[in-house]
This record gives C-alpha cells, structure tokens and sequence, in this order.
C-alpha cells in the first residue's frame, strides 16, 4: 500500500528552497497543518519566510507566510 506524502518546502525571502530545517513527512495533511501551527516561529527564526504544503511532491495549498508580529 502506498500512503500519501505530506511535507513542508520553507522558502527564504528571496524565494530559494531551504535545504535545512527539514521538515518531517506526514501521511495525512491535517497531520502537516498541526504541525505547521506548532512550529511556525521556530522556522521563522531560522530563516523561513514561506512554507509550502506539498503532496507526493506536488504544492497542494497556497503558501503560508511566517511572519512574527
């Protein structure tokens, strides 16, 4: 059985892919959102700018911008 793939692609701000931190993989996409929505600073503090939500490798939502207030 082949279970879907859930990731996060965090971009910085001129728009480049970040090779690190990477982000786990997830089987469901709620999975992927929670997880955003605990970590999100963390990830801003490194350098994330954009987060992508990715599907088998394919963007599956509109980018979420991480920005701290």
């Amino acid at each position: 059985m082949i279970r879907p793939q859930w990731e996060w692609a965090l971009d910085d701000a001129e728009g480049r892919r970040l090779e690190a931190p990477v982000t786990p993989v997830f089987t469901a996409q709620y999975d992927a959102e929670q997880w955003l929505g605990e970590h999100w600073r963390e990830l801003a503090g490194v350098g994330a700018v954009r987060a992508r939500l990715l599907h088998d490798g394919t963007q599956a939502t509109p980018a979420v911008e991480l920005r701290v207030p």
